[in-house]
């Protein structure tokens, strides 16, 4: 198994980017599938972007492409993986916190059953 664990949040002006880390850290780490999602207040859980463990990228919400991304940095060893994810041009509608998932061999598609989710990091954008 695995520790998540996000950080990067915090309070941002409108039109400001930010970069969320979700670091997962255990054996074969970097064989996980690793997802972004966020819980607006009042509102659902929602899929961001996927991770998988051979390096594809799954967007759950095509309206966001462009301004957020993501990127893998693996390291040098196995027990640890961290997932970036940038947002850039950040909108009222971007309050949310922000959830890391990581799943043994999963896939972007799955519903994450069997997955380990950080705490959350929380950010709230002003205007």
């Amino acid at each position: 198994q695995v520790q998540v664990v996000e950080s990067g949040g915090g309070l941002v002006q409108t039109g400001g980017s930010r970069r969320l880390s979700c670091t997962a850290s255990g054996r074969h780490a970097n064989r996980y599938t690793m997802a972004w999602f966020r819980r607006g207040p009042g509102k659902e859980r929602e899929g961001l972007l996927c991770s998988d463990r051979n390096g594809g990228i799954t967007a759950y919400n095509d309206t966001l492409r462009g301004r957020f991304t993501i990127s893998r940095d693996n390291g040098n060893d196995n027990a640890k993986s961290t997932l970036y994810l940038q947002i850039d041009n950040l909108q009222h509608d971007d309050t949310a916190m922000y959830y890391c998932v990581a799943e043994w061999l999963g896939e972007c598609s799955g519903r994450w059953n069997g997955a380990f989710w950080g705490e959350g990091t929380q950010v709230a954008v002003s205007s």
